[in-house]
């Protein structure tokens, strides 16, 4: 009897592990993904603008790729991403290794006030109040204009998006900021 249950309970779990059905589209089944050696294509579109791209920008440029990738906890690929991996995976791309968990990134760098703030800064958040409060959220700065800051980071619920530190639940749960570069 035990046995049989556990062959039904090991075929239940095999047919479980089935992939998603969901449709994608050929713009979301592109593989491209910019690495330092081809970011002079990366910010071509900059050319106009006759300023040398800095390291943020092109940690930025490359963290944009992923907008649209659904959330995967532990991900850190187009397949799926969490919101260290994709800050994780955007800076070692460039050569600057940080820890693979937000908490243990929150310990690098130096602290830095919103006014202070620019493009590459990283900023975290606390948002959970079942995680004995700690910090397990981080985004990536991709604008910093008149204390008006967005930023790209990936959420349980929408996948890699940009937010603006200006909306109520960002603004709550806002902890620090921190520059890396």
């Amino acid at each position: 009897m035990k046995r049989t249950i556990l062959i039904l309970l090991m075929i239940i779990g095999f047919t479980s592990c089935k992939s998603s059905k969901r449709a994608r589209n050929k713009k979301e089944a592109s593989t491209t993904i910019i690495s330092k050696k081809n970011r002079k294509e990366a910010v071509a579109y900059k050319a106009k603008d006759k300023k040398k791209p800095s390291k943020a920008d092109y940690i930025i440029d490359y963290a944009k790729q992923f907008e649209g990738v659904r959330y995967k906890w532990g991900g850190t690929t187009k397949s799926g991403m969490d919101c260290s991996g994709l800050v994780f995976k955007s800076f070692e791309a460039h050569d600057i290794i940080l820890p693979r968990i937000s908490r243990d990134m929150a310990k690098k760098g130096n602290k830095i006030s919103l006014k202070k703030a620019q493009e590459g800064d990283l900023l975290f958040f606390k948002t959970s109040k079942n995680r004995r409060h700690r910090i397990n959220h981080v985004g990536l700065i991709i604008k910093s204009k008149a204390g008006d800051i967005s930023f790209i980071h990936a959420t349980s619920t929408k996948g890699v998006v940009v937010s603006k530190l200006s909306e109520s639940y960002w603004k709550s749960a806002f902890v620090e900021a921190r520059k890396i570069l």
